[in-house]
Parts: C-alpha cells; structure tokens; sequence
C-alpha cells in the first residue's frame, strides 16, 4: 500500500499570495470577496491573521480559511503538564561556560508522540511580552493520534535530524526528512507522523516572523531562493471523532477535547502558511580570494527585531563547498561575539570539531564566550595545503543565532551533558617566539 505523504502536492514560491483548492471540491473558493454570505458546499469562512490589522501590507500576513466547521467548536481548556518544556528561563541556569549536550536520547521503553517528546534546552527574553525565543529538542517513536497541537507563543522553524516527519497541517500536509526544515508559523494547529525513532531541533520565536535575509552587495541571486520554499496544497479529512487540540500558551500547555478533526479545511488563499525547504538547494557564498567571511552569509532565514541588522534569531546552515581561500586559516577562526550561538549537527563530521560533536548533539557558547576549532582543527587548519578543497562533504551543520542572552533549562544543565567539552581546547600550544 502506497503511503498517502508520498502522494503530496506543493506549490513553490515565499511571502506570496498562495491560492489553493481541493480538486475533490472544485470551486470552494469565493471569487471577489473573502467572506460571502453564504459560502459555496455550506462551508465556513475563517480567517487566520499572523499580523497585526494595520501592519504595512509587504509585512501583513493572512490567510482565509473554507473549512466544514469553525475552529471555535471546542470544549473548554484545561492546563496539562509536559514536564521538560518551558518559556520561563528565569529559573533556569545563567553560565558563560561552553556548553555541548551529547546526541538528545530516543525514547526507549514507551510510546511518546512528538508533543510529549519536546525538552526545553535554552532561551532567552520574554514569552508574554512576545519578545524573543527558545530552543528545544524533540525524540518520538510513535505518531500523534487524533491529536492537533498549535502554538500561541510563536513560530516554530523545526529540523529533523533523525526520521521523516509527516506533519498535516490545517494547510495541507507536509512531508520534511533530514536535512530539510518546516517551518509552522504562530497558531497554525499541525499533527506529527513518524515511521519510527526519530528526533532534531526547534528554534521558536516570539512576537516575529521568519523572513528571507536581505541580499544587500549579493544581487538578487543566491542563498535561499523563494522558489524553492514549498508550501502544501490543500486536502482534509471529514472525520468526526474525539479529537485533542493542545495549545502552547504562555508557555504552558492546555488541552481541550472536540469531537471532529481539525483538519477539514477544504480549501484556502493568503500568505500566512506552514512552509518546507531542503536545505541541499542552498546557494553557498563564500571567499575566492583570501580570508574568511563572517557565518552571516550562510543564514536560510531570520527572524528580525526591531533594531536594524540585528535579529532576534537566525537560522544559519554549513553545507558541503568548496574552500579556496589562499594563505587562510580556512576554519572558523577563534572568535567572542556579541550574539549567543546553539549549534547542532544533522548529518556528518563538522570540520571545526571532529571529535564530541556528533549529529543529534548540540553545543551552546553565550555572548562573548570564547569559542573556536579544538586542539585536532587547529592543527589541521595550520597545515593542510592551499589547494582547492571541497569542505563538509557529507555534512549539515546549522545554528541559531541569536542578539539574547539565553539561560539553560534546570534540566538541560544536568542531563546528557558533555563535562570534558573544555578539555578540546586545553592543549592547545604556545607558539609565540619573539623575533
């Protein structure tokens, strides 16, 4: 039997106005207006706003929805506790220590779907005043049955690194494997299927949207094009059975039950839309002539805030390339930055840390935390010959970035902690001799 997310529909583009309907109901969406008096097949207009009424329109997001019922029909909420995840970092561990977590475990023993396998690693700012953001990990081995889960506290820009998700959104459905990401935006209600262990990373982030980055000298051509960002066609269900929808608000979890699916939307137009892209379609910029460029020009997506230049995250990748830069220590060099960094690996050997960090894994240097290629990288990048070489064959690493200072969860301090991460640059050697 042929697996019904091998048959999905997408359509290309980023920001657009996206306009889609189910072929199995032709026709449902209005022409000239929005909201009719009466909508064609008896369906309900509902319109899903990421923005603010009066936002400029290049920055206005939003999306109508013809859907068989409202999304209102439910009970009330009651809270649930989920204990590993939180948006209350006040608690949690403030260090200017390194930090590397090993690969995030797979449940073992039990059954956990993809709401129950999320654990807060680190975060910064405020989830109330909707001003920053934070990071988490997921593990599942099962898939999510009957059961929706929306976020009221921000977008989510989720990376598998082990498992395909088959995610079906109120939009449509999305398949997203290693080494590509999706990205649900605030409030969108999504359902996770897995086919097995899987597990990766989310960065959320408050109160903003992720954008493409300006191109600025670049031109119009190069990095992430908008063509190849997918959004899904629209398909539904019809199925009335008790159905949980669990919504992150404040950072706290609540349930409430209904007796439908909330995927009935049978068609939609906008621009507000959970979105996927594979990260391999990354155009990669980099030096030809000497000298290393700064980790910007790597950046998929940012999310920005509202000082000019500065993002509240960025969403940075380190695919394969070609290095050729002449007399230049090609690995990143030592650095302190006014920005804190969490790195991760998806797939391969990162070329800077070829020892602990393994895919699953995870690292954490805050602002102004030195941070740099251990004692095997170093060496490597002082020696190795200024030929032409390709670089991260077989690898994707990313990072999020971030202008916040961030805490650690009280857990993720403890639990599944590299403690000898220190140790990778404590032989580093003295080379200085004076002329």
């Amino acid at each position: 039997m042929v697996n019904e997310f091998e048959q999905l529909s997408y359509q290309s583009g980023f920001g657009n106005e996206f306009a889609t309907s189910d072929p199995r109901v032709p026709d449902a969406l209005p022409v000239g207006q929005n909201s009719p008096q009466v909508c064609a097949h008896g369906l309900y207009a509902e319109q899903l706003s990421g923005s603010a009424f009066t936002a400029p329109r290049h920055q206005n997001r939003r999306s109508w929805l013809y859907r068989i019922r409202p999304s209102v029909i439910h009970r009330p909420f009651s809270p649930i506790d989920l204990p590993h995840l939180t948006s209350d970092f006040s608690k949690g561990e403030i260090t200017p220590n390194q930090y590397r977590w090993n690969p995030h475990p797979i449940p073992q023993g039990k059954n956990v779907d993809f709401v129950e396998g999320l654990y807060s690693v680190c975060g910064g700012g405020d989830v109330v005043s909707r001003v920053g953001l934070a990071i988490h990990n997921y593990a599942c081995n099962v898939s999510m049955k009957n059961k929706a889960f929306y976020d009221s506290d921000g977008d989510l820009l989720i990376v598998p690194q082990q498992g395909t998700l088959e995610i079906t959104t109120e939009f449509g459905r999305i398949n997203v494997a290693s080494q590509e990401i999706v990205v649900i935006p605030h409030g969108i209600r999504f359902s996770v299927g897995v086919n097995g262990p899987s597990r990766g990373y989310i960065l959320e982030v408050y109160g903003t949207h992720f954008v493409l980055p300006d191109l600025g000298p670049i031109g119009a051509n190069g990095l992430a094009n908008p063509r190849d960002f997918l959004t899904p066609v629209a398909w539904f269900e019809e199925k009335d059975e008790p159905f949980q929808i669990v919504n992150k608000y404040q950072g706290k979890l609540f349930v409430a039950q209904q007796d439908h699916s909330p995927f009935d939307v049978v068609a939609w137009h906008g621009n507000y839309a959970p979105y996927k892209y594979d990260l391999r379609n990354f155009n990669v910029i980099n030096t030809v002539s000497f000298d290393h460029c700064d980790p910007s020009i790597f950046t998929v997506l940012t999310a920005p805030s509202t000082k000019v230049g500065t993002a509240i995250a960025d969403f940075v990748i380190f695919p394969p390339r070609w290095g050729v830069a002449d007399h230049t220590f090609r690995l990143p060099y030592y650095h302190r930055n006014c920005m804190s960094e969490y790195m991760g690996l998806i797939v391969g050997c990162y070329e800077a840390k070829e020892g602990g960090f393994r895919p699953g894994g995870a690292s954490l240097h805050s602002m102004m935390t030195p941070h740099g290629p251990d004692v095997k990288g170093f060496e490597k990048g002082s020696t190795e010959p200024m030929t032409p070489q390709r670089v991260a064959e077989g690898t994707m690493s990313f990072m999020f970035e971030s202008s916040f200072n961030m805490a650690i969860s009280p857990w993720a301090v403890k639990e599944n902690v590299d403690t000898d991460y220190y140790k990778d640059w404590q032989s580093l050697k003295k080379h200085f001799k004076m002329p």
